[in-house]
């Protein structure tokens, strides 16, 4: 009779704890079909982000934050230009150092590096974060820093080697079919540059000018003074000569600059000098442009370009190119120098994700 009852009072606490267990179940089922708050933590920072108007609005956590440690040659721009010109929206852009730790990449501008690395980030690198060497000048006008060959992670170049590659490139075009009209020309051949740097500069360039103005008239405008070559009417101005001087200030391996993309996109054939043709013809048509390495001396090439300011057949048939590709306008305000670099290496860090090391910096740079 005892063991009978205790089963009964056995099996009567069992059922309780079953209807328990149930009714806890219930209750927890319904309690998470309500929906939670959502409580956002405040950003970090969030009164020097408010001040800044030059970094995009949005949340700091909702694209990669890439840090511009430097401004170079403090050429400031609005970092909506990167939307505005070049449709790059993909990193969070900021010059706020207060939020190196939470940087995803940091952009450090070579030349404004000190010898010493005393203005170099000091705290702790996180182990997401990468930092860029940022370098357009050609190996000839870069400094050698002792101690940064193996801090970086990627580069930022005109190389085209390099993990960021700058330029501004030929699109290809939709319509194929339309004529091809050029811009009225009323000077033969033209140069931009410092007019006091003329006669007395040394450098491949200068020199060759100095030969080839005693067979060819150059109409040369000064660059450093004449405020009329600004903005748009840099373009103007080249697309008013034939030819223009594409001279390079050093002669180095894919150091092809805005002195090219300028007369292709104002619809002015380009004399280059700089790198061997093949280089230049990894970027453009061959038949874009005129090498001064194709003539055994100035004499020669003046002589060329006066066959074809009178031949008109000839002379178009440079501009061929322009019913495949377009050249696009280059940024000219001193402000956008630096722009278009700044904004592509925002265009990678937010597409790429790769961690590595750059072993020796100058070994790759200086070969």
């Amino acid at each position: 009779m005892a063991s009978a009852a205790i089963f009964r009072i056995l099996r009567a606490t069992l059922a309780v704890i079953l209807v328990l267990a149930g009714l806890i179940v219930l209750f927890l089922m319904y309690y998470k079909s309500f929906p939670s708050p959502k409580c956002h933590p405040p950003p970090a920072h969030s009164g020097q982000l408010a001040k800044q108007a030059n970094i995009h609005s949005t949340s700091v956590t909702d694209k990669p934050v890439m840090l511009l440690w430097f401004w170079p040659e403090n050429r400031r721009f609005d970092f909506q230009d990167c939307k505005r010109f070049f449709k790059i929206d993909s990193c969070y852009l900021t010059d706020d150092r207060s939020l190196f730790s939470r940087a995803h990449a940091v952009l450090v501008f070579h030349r404004a590096i000190e010898d010493n690395l005393s203005n170099l980030p000091t705290s702790p690198r996180a182990k997401f974060q990468r930092w860029i060497w940022f370098n357009m000048d050609s190996p000839t006008n870069t400094r050698r820093i002792a101690g940064i060959q193996g801090l970086f992670n990627l580069t930022l170049s005109y190389r085209k080697d390099a993990d960021i590659h700058v330029r501004w490139k030929l699109t290809l075009k939709k319509n194929t079919d339309e004529d091809i009209v050029l811009p009225k020309k009323e000077r033969l051949l033209c140069w931009i540059v410092d007019i006091n740097d003329l006669h007395t500069k040394s450098g491949e360039g200068h020199n060759y000018y100095r030969e080839l103005v005693k067979h060819i008239k150059v109409d040369v405008f000064d660059r450093s003074s004449a405020d009329f070559l600004k903005g748009e009417n840099y373009f103007l101005t080249i697309s008013s000569c034939k030819f223009y001087l594409s001279f390079e200030e050093s002669v180095h391996r894919d150091y092809i600059t805005e002195a090219f993309n300028g007369p292709l996109a104002a619809g002015t054939v380009p004399i280059v000098l700089g790198p061997p043709r093949g280089n230049y013809e990894d970027f453009a048509p061959g038949t874009s442009f005129i090498h001064v390495n194709d003539f055994p001396d100035a004499a020669t090439l003046a002589e060329f370009l006066l066959k074809l300011e009178k031949d008109n057949e000839a002379y178009m048939k440079y501009f061929n190119w322009r019913r495949f590709y377009t050249a696009m306008h280059h940024l000219t305000e001193e402000k956008h120098k630096f722009a278009h670099a700044i904004c592509r290496a925002c265009e990678y860090v937010g597409m790429n994700k790769v961690y590595r090391v750059v072993p020796d910096l100058y070994k790759w740079f200086f070969l």
